[in-house]
């Protein structure tokens, strides 16, 4: 790994819609796919729920990312926020940090039926595909929410402006 004086992923001429959604923050979350073929994860703060019958979770993806292609292989996800203690896993299924033999090493992760779920994962949401469309540059998957824990939040992990963002205690 290279250490750089300045931020790998700057932008020489950043793009101002990146920029705003920078400016937003975000709760991170990882969201996690797959079976015991083969699985995919992301580490994502562009999702949002929306309420009705069913429930849903909204996400927006690198329409190339094996997260996108695992979720339309299986038609499940897990969508789990992660806490403060989480930093290093975030990273790792970013690709912004080395995960020797994958990310999926760097924690203890059981298997449901919506697909590998981080096992100290206080809240999560077990998910079915509705929809998979093209958004701009991102893929957007629409999830129904299948089953949902919400438990402890003392430290959840926020992301803005390329930052972590530990939350006041």
């Amino acid at each position: 790994m290279t250490i750089h004086d300045t931020h790998p992923f700057a932008d020489p001429e950043p793009d101002p819609v990146r920029r705003l959604r920078g400016r937003l923050g975000g709760r991170v979350a990882l969201v996690t796919a797959g079976d015991l073929e083969r699985r995919a994860g992301l580490t994502v703060t562009s999702l949002m729920v929306a309420g009705g019958e069913p429930a849903r979770v909204l996400v927006l993806v690198d329409p190339d990312s094996d997260l996108a292609e695992e979720v339309e292989r299986t038609g499940r996800a897990v969508v789990q926020l992660l806490g403060w203690g989480h930093r290093d896993l975030a990273e790792a299924f970013a690709g912004t940090a080395p995960a020797p033999g994958g990310p999926f090493r760097a924690a203890s992760f059981e298997d449901s039926a919506w697909g590998p779920r981080l096992a100290d994962a206080t809240t999560w949401a077990g998910t079915a595909l509705e929809s998979a469309t093209e958004v701009g540059w991102s893929r957007l998957l629409t999830l129904v929410i299948d089953d949902v824990v919400v438990g402890a939040d003392d430290e959840p992990l926020v992301h803005r402006r390329g930052r972590w963002v530990r939350p006041p205690t």
